[in-house]
């Protein structure tokens, strides 16, 4: 459950300050949940969140998802969820990072937090010498066309949830079980198989920072876990 501490009302305005959690492996569903309730009890008081995580394998459809976009998604399970987008692939080796954010406190319009990630993502790639890109009609971000990164944000009562996932040493076969995000034959590739090694902690750690940089928070608490 959120920690009821961070709903209370105050005097104070807390503008500015932000809450990390370090989630570890999660199965899909009960962090779906812990979002939308965390949304749904949240007021104008309540501290944004960032969540850091990797899931367990699933494939998750979004709001305007077809089925005939999922292949054969064989002992992998698919959840309908209430994000945009269409079908993608969640599991060990990917990064995951849940924004809620009160998009009105911190200036934001919907469109200005996709592109705020996107480059978040392209200036971390950037600092291990990979070159990425976005594209106009395809969200998410590409190395050499090959999708590395993908976004799926749902708005509520004028707060983000949901958020970004970026391939770091992640299985890609599940993909092939799909068209991701709705696109037939679309290549994916991962951190590890650009550079022949491991950087999940150092890339993890930037684009938070770039995240935290480029939303304006000026006091962040780091946790591990739910409380």
């Amino acid at each position: 459950m959120p920690n009821s501490n961070l709903n209370k009302t105050s005097t104070q305005p807390r503008q500015g300050r932000l809450i990390v959690r370090q989630l570890g492996l999660q199965p899909y569903e009960p962090v779906w949940q812990r979002m939308q309730q965390f949304t749904a009890q949240r007021n104008n008081q309540t501290f944004d969140e960032i969540w850091l995580l990797e899931h367990e394998r699933v494939f998750t459809q979004g709001r305007s998802g077809k089925s005939e976009h999922i292949l054969a998604a064989g002992d992998i399970p698919v959840v309908q969820v209430d994000r945009g987008g269409q079908v993608t692939y969640h599991g060990p080796g990917q990064l995951i990072i849940y924004l809620m954010i009160d998009l009105k406190r911190c200036g934001l319009m919907v469109r200005s937090l996709v592109t705020l990630t996107e480059q978040s993502i392209i200036d971390a790639l950037a600092d291990c010498g990979i070159k990425a890109e976005t594209r106009a009609k395809a969200p998410g971000v590409y190395v050499d066309g090959a999708k590395i990164a993908s976004l799926g944000f749902r708005v509520q009562r004028g707060c983000s949830f949901h958020g970004l996932s970026l391939n770091l040493d992640l299985d890609l076969e599940p993909f092939l079980r799909i068209n991701p995000c709705g696109y037939h034959g679309l290549q994916m590739t991962c951190l590890k198989d650009l550079l022949g090694k491991d950087r999940r902690i150092g890339v993890t750690e930037k684009l938070t920072e770039l995240l935290v940089t480029k939303l304006g928070y000026t006091s962040v608490v780091k946790t591990d876990g739910w409380d």
